[in-house]
């Protein structure tokens, strides 16, 4: 994923930008950097790879090293950034968040001139901030080469810009599939991604921007370069899974969806008989723990954490991008309370199943240690189509989501064609999907929330919601 935060003010920003960035941690974990602008220095930038080290022991000494009265920081799960960009526009640093599915295209198609080049990174592969600059830099202003890039780009692009002359140029994706927040406070305003690190910084909340939307922003005031536009597809997942629990995205905070997304589905197994044994409700840590939250208390049974996971070294909930070491850390953080699962039948919410493994790990570590029988229910749909818009869930093949594995098992490829009726646990197709990865992950029972039952939680109209990942609609 990844998360940026700017800010610019009569005053050195350089400490609010850093903290700023480091409470964007959880969304990244490859690397971290910060640019700034001075009147005397000009533009600085400084990039760390935070895979083994945290952003905050990585950049702890800045303030003394960097000053400006603007800045910008991100936290990125792929390419190094922000960037110090010279072209006709000026100096200027620049940072992206989102994916962008035709590279090759676009380079083919507008930026393979004579001479023309790009730096390579390891692989072979090129910088996709550098790309967006490139684009941008087709034009003759900001305003025109962000709105040429977005429109240019196949996938996702919020781009937050540091020009040389001391402001901040921010633009949300055009369909607003991530949020971007404005503060204020005397003298300052700032930019970022999660709504709560706002208000710890002593900022006020001014808005959100729209799908499209671009500003300008410097200490004084914020301008509109291009209006919001009216599409808008939010990514359901913010609520789901990766936004943190203090956030709110359109009025909507996090942590009330996910207690209101679990009371949904204690709801829906109480009418249909589901798990009538159950000892212990509890969550698959971290962010499964308030949707259990959320179920234990609708269903009145008790909430119980039957393992920790140890933080102390593991702190962060986002994991390596390779899958094998995603299982390994998994299990060695995971330490049981034994008096929790010894011959006690467990009901366990997960965020989301994807393609399964890590769950199966955790699954067979509670039957080590004793558990009589594992339920698992799941705080969204079965994830059906790998991402192609933000780098959460995405894949190298559709093939590697479990739910696609078991389809192709019961009936080969012509299953493709009944996705919406193996989503369904009230149809013959949904039952059978379900009762082939209970098997897979030795589970007693399992259950998914709706696609109806989410949206209810999240509380906005579905149009409105990207839900790509469940029923492969735009």
């Amino acid at each position: 994923m990844g998360g940026f935060f700017g800010a610019v003010a009569q005053s050195d920003v350089i400490s609010d930008v850093f903290f700023g960035t480091d409470y964007h941690s959880h969304l990244g974990t490859r690397r971290g950097g910060m640019a700034a602008v001075d009147a005397e220095v000009g533009l600085q930038r400084d990039i760390h790879n935070i895979e083994n080290s945290p952003f905050r022991t990585k950049f702890a000494g800045i303030t003394n090293e960097m000053k400006g009265n603007a800045a910008i920081g991100i936290i990125s799960d792929y390419d190094p950034q922000p960037l110090l960009i010279r072209s006709a526009l000026g100096a200027y640093a620049i940072a992206f968040i989102g994916v962008i599915n035709n590279s090759a295209a676009l380079i083919e198609k507008y930026l393979s001139s004579p001479g023309g080049f790009f730096n390579s990174m390891t692989g072979g592969n090129i910088n996709n901030t550098e790309l967006v600059a490139a684009l941008i830099n087709q034009k003759e202003s900001f305003t025109e080469g962000i709105r040429f890039a977005q429109e240019a780009i196949e996938g996702t692009c919020s781009i937050l810009i540091l020009t040389n002359e001391g402001s901040l140029i921010a633009a949300r994706d055009k369909v607003g599939r991530l949020p971007i927040i404005l503060g204020k406070s005397e003298g300052a305003h700032c930019v970022s991604f999660e709504s709560f690190v706002i208000g710890k910084l002593g900022f006020e909340k001014l808005r959100e921007l729209g799908p499209a939307e671009i500003v300008e922003i410097s200490a004084e005031e914020i301008k509109v370069l291009h209006a919001p536009q009216q599409k808008k597809r939010i990514c359901s997942f913010l609520w789901s899974y990766y936004g943190y629990p203090t956030s709110t995205y359109e009025g909507i905070n996090v942590e009330m969806m996910r207690y209101k997304n679990g009371e949904i589905m204690a709801r829906t197994d109480e009418k249909l008989g589901n798990a009538t044994n159950v000892d212990y409700v509890g969550g698959v840590p971290d962010s499964g723990t308030p949707h259990a939250i959320g179920y234990a208390n609708a269903s009145h049974l008790p909430f119980a954490r039957a393992f920790i996971k140890y933080t102390p070294t593991w702190s962060r909930s986002f994991m390596p991008t390779k899958q094998e070491e995603r299982n390994k850390i998994a299990k060695m953080k995971q330490i049981p309370v034994h008096d929790l699962i010894q011959n006690k039948n467990l009901l366990f919410v997960d965020d989301s199943i994807v393609r399964g493994t890590q769950l199966k790990e955790t699954v067979d570590f509670l039957y080590e240690n004793g558990a009589a029988s594992v339920h698992m229910r799941s705080a969204c749909p079965p994830i059906m189509y790998g991402c192609k818009y933000l780098n959460f869930s995405r894949s190298t093949s559709d093939m590697d989501l479990i739910a696609r594995k078991v389809i192709v098992e019961l009936e080969g490829e012509e299953g493709f064609n009944y996705i919406e009726e193996y989503s369904d646990g009230t149809t013959e197709r949904g039952k059978a999907l379900r009762k082939v990865i209970c098997e897979k992950l030795h589970l007693a029972s399992l259950e998914f929330q709706s696609l109806q039952g989410i949206v209810e939680a999240i509380g906005m109209d579905e149009c409105e919601l990207c839900t790509y990942c469940w029923n492969g609609k735009e």
